[in-house]
């Protein structure tokens, strides 16, 4: 017999998950100071995967408050020349992001449901802080004199519950009697009742539909690397600018290279790829920016493995 899901209505805060992150950054549950269970309920795998979903919404918000209040880096909004009506995103910015005349610092991260100040959401929730986050990068770079932006990529539009369409009934212009009409009526309400009452309570992982508002000129990751290099660190002022591109996110920036290719060279003075999935073949980097990436980047094999001591590019 099909096991009853309980209804996917889950607590909005880490409190509410009776969870908490201890000194160590690390996530722990408040009364048995054990990590993150995934398997809260079992045989229920689909209510405890949205479970750990509702639980990393909540993480992603308390890594922006940690991005603002910890890193005093700027929330700010885009398109830049957003009405109030239109769907936006943001990113973050240090201070001196655009106006330290010697040093920037750009961040990007991967794919998936990370956002700006996250390298991992797993790592976040089954590690700690310092692993799963930028926050470690952002610190150090801002104790060693640098300005910082913190791209969004995968923030690439809202969402919105889809209209319902209503069918208007046809029977009144039928010459069907008025009597068959309503046992007609009456069978559809109670097989819709039955219908509801079954997928509240034996199927409750069915969800409202919704439909995505893409953001002006930030659609795409590659669209996002773009837009903020026009409206933002082609602003700036420093003389060198480092990128540190995480997984997806170096193919972004190898697609910022093909369009913005003699601006990228002019101004960025070294790129960390971390886990890289770029291709300069598929994605038709001309040969001088493949000879450019030849001399200019340092590759690292993975980025959570990487401790202070190991940060080879420059940062001075």
């Amino acid at each position: 017999m099909k096991k009853d899901e309980p209804p996917l209505d889950f607590p909005d805060t880490l409190e509410g998950f009776e969870y908490a992150f201890n000194e160590k950054g690390q996530l722990r549950h408040i009364k048995t100071g054990e990590p993150f269970v995934f398997n809260y309920r079992e045989d229920l795998h689909r209510w405890n995967q949205k479970r750990y979903e509702a639980l990393g919404e909540i993480i992603t918000k308390y890594v922006y408050e940690l991005l603002e209040k910890d890193c005093n880096l700027k929330k700010v909004t885009i398109p830049v020349d957003a009405t109030e009506s239109e769907p936006k995103s943001f990113i973050f910015m240090s201070e001196d992001a655009l106006t330290n005349p010697q040093k920037l610092m750009v961040l990007i991260h991967g794919s998936g449901v990370v956002r700006a100040g996250q390298w991992a959401r797993r790592l976040i929730i089954n590690e700690d802080l310092d692993s799963g986050t930028q926050i470690p990068f952002i610190k150090r770079a801002v104790n060693e004199g640098y300005g910082v932006i913190v791209l969004n990529p995968n923030e690439n539009y809202i969402e919105v519950e889809k209209p319902k369409t209503h069918v208007q009934s046809t029977s009144d212009s039928t010459d069907e009697p008025a009597e068959k009409r309503e046992r007609k009526d009456k069978v559809s309400k109670e097989t819709k009742k039955r219908r509801d009452f079954y997928e509240k309570y034996r199927n409750p992982q069915r969800e409202k539909e919704m439909v995505q508002l893409y953001i002006r000129e930030n659609g795409s990751p590659e669209e996002h690397a773009v837009y903020v290099w026009d409206h933002f660190i082609a602003q700036s002022v420093a003389e060198n600018v480092f990128f540190v591109a995480h997984s997806y996110g170096g193919l972004a920036f190898v697609e910022l290279m093909i369009q913005r290719e003699a601006d990228v060279r002019s101004k960025v003075t070294a790129v960390a790829l971390t886990d890289s999935v770029h291709n300069v073949w598929h994605q038709e980097a001309g040969k001088t920016i493949r000879e450019w990436m030849r001399e200019t980047p340092h590759n690292f094999e993975e980025l959570a493995n990487l401790d202070d001591s190991e940060w080879t590019w420059p940062l001075s």
